[in-house]
């Protein structure tokens, strides 16, 4: 496994419209069913990133342009996290015909089961629901006649090898995870919002797992043992459900807002809910992790209730574990009186920053150039979407 990022998140990023460099002979047309290609728009990219060859535009089929764009996207997305949900399943999750086999790991599943009795089956659905949506959008799109996507080429990184595993190739990597928690401040603060205080940084949960690649499966048998080991990759999984989640709570209101087809609308103001579900779940079983330091390298779960020091612009109350529903906030203006919302839902550079979420967290260390390529351009092709009008 490369120890190494694909790009670090400290790192400049340039485009290639504002740079003009040249083009990898990366194609993108084997990455997508039916033709296809890259159309650049001036994405800002990670330095000595490859670009997708330039050629024709995808099949949108009968959908427009941007709504095709904006289903490719989300499909790609739901196809990450059918992904890594499979891993978490395969440990933690119950184990039936519903979803790919594997064959649970008592160990990591008793040290899931200190965030909640009910999380094995929670971790099933929540998986469940992925590849249902992965496999609607894909479905949907191939009726309209546009291209699809299949990552299946990009199935490359190993696993866990844990017993349980089905030890099979992965799109994602939970070994060297860098887990943002701000999520948990955002939500909570009272006057403050992404979309309207961009610069503001929030508090996050747990300062540690910023500052380092931390398991959220284990890696083999040897990261079983001691418990406070076992229960340290628990607590991190159980803060990286509530990261996943909230990015799709976002995304789709973001996204919905530049679709033109009522049709299309529907289905991404009928999916995004599902994410808000799951958030809400893994918001409210994330408080309930096991204080401890991990032996092997320091992480700290601290005490949050109460919490010490307290964050400014906070109050003690705000980071209590049991308070998880979104507390009223500023919304599209702060002339308005506060408002609970789903934050950010600001739509532009949306899909490139749900991208750049992702590839903060470490989800794609070891991925080739080829594939962030693709993603690159998939999440550019949505940003590019706008809403058509017809006469």
């Amino acid at each position: 496994m490369r120890s190494e990022r694909i790009f670090s998140t400290s790192s400049a990023f340039t485009s290639t419209r504002e740079t003009g460099e040249a083009k990898g002979s990366v194609g993108r047309r084997s990455f997508l069913k039916g033709v296809g290609a890259v159309g650049a728009a001036g994405v800002l990219l990670p330095v000595g990133l490859a670009r997708a060859q330039e050629g024709p535009e995808e099949n949108s089929g009968s959908l427009t342009k941007g709504d095709a764009a904006i289903l490719r996207f989300l499909a790609a997305f739901e196809t990450l996290e059918s992904d890594l949900w499979q891993q978490y399943n395969e440990l933690g999750g119950i184990q039936d015909s519903e979803l790919p086999a594997g064959s649970g790991n008592p160990a990591y599943t008793q040290a899931i089961q200190v965030l909640d009795s009910d999380m094995s089956q929670y971790i099933h659905d929540n998986t469940e629901d992925e590849f249902s949506h992965m496999n609607f959008l894909n479905a949907y799109l191939a009726s309209k006649g546009a291209d699809t996507v299949d990552l299946s080429k990009f199935k490359t990184l190993q696993g866990s090898t844990a017993d349980g595993s089905a030890n099979t190739a992965r799109l994602t990597n939970l070994l060297q995870l860098t887990v943002d928690t701000t999520w948990w401040g955002r939500y909570r603060s009272r006057d403050k919002n992404p979309d309207l205080d961009p610069g503001f940084k929030f508090p996050a949960a747990i300062p540690g797992l910023l500052n380092g690649q931390f398991r959220a499966i284990p890696k083999n048998n040897g990261d079983l043992a001691p418990h406070a080991r076992i229960q340290a990759i628990a607590n991190t999984a159980g803060f990286h459900f509530g990261f996943i989640e909230q990015g799709g709570s976002s995304l789709y209101p973001q996204l919905a807002q530049r679709v033109t087809s009522p049709e299309v609308l529907r289905i991404l103001l009928s999916i995004g809910p599902t994410e808000t579900a799951h958030f809400q779940t893994w918001h409210d079983k994330a408080g309930n992790f096991e204080r401890l330091t991990d032996p092997t390298n320091g992480l700290v779960f601290p005490e949050l209730n109460p919490l010490s020091p307290i964050p400014t612009g906070f109050t003690e109350e705000d980071f209590q574990t049991n308070l998880i529903m979104p507390e009223p906030t500023t919304f599209l203006n702060k002339k308005f009186p506060v408002c609970s919302i789903i934050r950010p839902t600001e739509t532009k550079g949306a899909a490139m920053a749900a991208l750049k979420s992702f590839v903060d967290d470490g989800l794609f260390m070891g991925q080739s150039k080829e594939f962030m390529a693709l993603m690159i351009d998939l999440a550019e092709d949505a940003d590019e979407a706008r809403r058509e009008c017809f006469s």
